[in-house]
């Protein structure tokens, strides 16, 4: 049975587009070169942060943070980049019975805008920096099931990367869905392990509801 499902942020529950374009805006790099050297980045498999590397040697991002933050332009998001599938989705689950959370690499900025934007729409919201530990760490998905009233086998952990989602919830013994959408579903999509490890695969969030309780009925 499946009782309790924990959702991924970036890609996931929010489009990043926004978050990377300003970023390039504050780089001085045209939106575009940037989107693609991060997707070059991506695909050779290195962390996706080594963009900023590409076009800033050296760059200490905590402190580019700051100045962003400092000048009236931080990084972050808002209810324009929650994916059109959020919102509905997570009131079905709800209405579905089940608990919901939010667990993803966070720092305290994007962690505060998580509990503006859905405090009363889940029962957890876990980040990186309330728990100083980052996914992949076996320690994160450890913490996440400490705090989830089930088992680790009744939870899913739905996201869009097999490296720092997938793999360690599977590890760890959750169910998993992989979601096709972001750069890094989009490449792995035909993988073999994207084809194995996730309960499920979906295109849409909207999926969950009918998988789930199919899922359910079979085990019930």
């Amino acid at each position: 049975m499946i009782r309790a499902a924990v959702f991924d942020v970036g890609e996931c529950l929010v489009d990043e587009t926004t978050v990377f374009g300003t970023w390039a805006d504050w780089l001085g790099v045209p939106r575009h070169t940037f989107s693609a050297m991060f997707g070059a980045v991506v695909a050779q498999g290195r962390d996706h942060r080594e963009v900023f590397e590409e076009f800033r040697p050296g760059i200490d991002l905590a402190r580019e943070r700051a100045e962003r933050a400092a000048a009236g332009l931080p990084e972050g998001f808002a209810e324009t980049d929650v994916y059109p599938d959020v919102r509905d989705t997570l009131a079905t689950l709800r209405a579905d019975g089940l608990w919901l959370g939010i667990a993803g690499n966070q720092d305290e900025h994007a962690a505060r805008l998580l509990r503006e934007l859905f405090a009363t729409d889940v029962d957890l919201i876990g980040t990186s920096a309330d728990w100083h530990v980052s996914k992949p760490d076996p320690a994160f998905f450890a913490r996440l099931t400490s705090l989830v009233p089930a088992e680790p086998d009744e939870i899913l952990y739905v996201g869009d990367r097999l490296d720092n989602d997938l793999r360690p919830a599977h590890r760890a013994g959750l169910h998993t869905a992989l979601v096709h959408r972001g750069p890094w579903a989009r490449l792995a999509w035909n993988t073999r392990d994207a084809g194995r490890l996730p309960l499920f695969r979906i295109e849409s969030l909207l999926e969950l509801s009918g998988l789930i309780r199919e899922f359910n009925d079979h085990r019930g």
